[in-house]
């Protein structure tokens, strides 16, 4: 392939991409779109499928709700809520801890939060998060693993094995999409192993989510259960909270105390 072929065939991708974010399209409208063959657009489709950017569903076409956006566009929504949300998980951090910090938009936030402290180590597989803190004073462990693009993250199987030689005092998680009892909605199914082994391995696990994520779906067919009491820091109105503290979550609002019965082990 040459490389004006290599361009024609980015260019192509990404605008099936922006195709897939404004509504359900069949392979043959890909086709006739393009005014390539149906093989080339399913090489397409499983390429993208294979970067984390769609989901596949029966049949070929692709399910609109589940093209992931980029980490850029995830940081410039709910900007004002994520900062709340960071400063009230900050909060949370005592002198001495090890602090585990997910990728994702918010414990990006979070990070920057955290960037002055000098008596905590913080372990992460975000590249934002390293970006973050590469020039600040706090000390920083790096997780290794394949390099998943559109959430600019490290995961796989070796990540999880440097996990699980661990015990981190927190864990912080970003989250696509959340629900009570599901858990953590994920485009990735190694990302969702990932997700579960973080909450696993530490004592104490705080999933950070706006509004925008509680309640449902994000589209994607991958889940990360939640072991039972796991926190949760989120601006969400008193409904969507009410929901997760009914079912063993330990809610804080962010800016705000805890919402639930539960006893955090932050609080002991």
């Amino acid at each position: 392939m040459t490389n004006g072929e290599r361009s024609a065939t980015r260019r192509r991708r990404e605008r099936m991409v922006e195709l897939l974010g404004a509504g359900d399209i069949s392979v043959h409208d890909l086709a006739a779109e393009f005014d390539v063959s149906l093989s080339t657009v399913r090489r397409d489709l499983a390429t993208l499928a294979a970067d984390g950017r769609i989901t596949r569903t029966y049949g070929g076409a692709v399910d609109h709700r589940a093209v992931e956006r980029s980490w850029h566009d995830k940081e410039r929504a709910q900007r004002t809520a994520k900062d709340a949300i960071a400063r009230a998980a900050a909060a949370l951090v005592r002198s001495g801890d090890v602090v585990l910090l997910d990728a994702g938009t918010t414990v990006a936030r979070l990070a920057h939060e955290l960037r002055d402290r000098t008596d905590i180590t913080v372990v992460t597989n975000g590249l934002s998060t390293l970006v973050e803190l590469a020039d600040a004073r706090v000390e920083v462990v790096v997780l290794g693993g394949r390099l998943r693009r559109p959430n600019e993250s490290l995961l796989g199987i070796r990540t999880e094995q440097a996990l699980r030689r661990l015990t981190p005092d927190l864990a912080f998680l970003g989250v696509d999409g959340l629900d009570p009892r599901r858990g953590i909605n994920c485009p990735d199914a190694d990302q969702a192993a990932l997700k579960e082994t973080m909450a696993d391995c530490a004592r104490a696990a705080w999933v950070l989510a706006d509004h925008s994520k509680l309640g449902g779906e994000g589209g994607f067919p991958h889940w990360a259960a939640m072991p039972a009491g796991t926190g949760l820091i989120s601006g969400g109105g008193d409904r969507l909270l009410d929901a997760f503290a009914d079912a063993g979550w330990s809610v804080r609002a962010a800016g705000g105390g805890p919402r639930t019965p539960l006893d955090s082990p932050l609080d002991e």
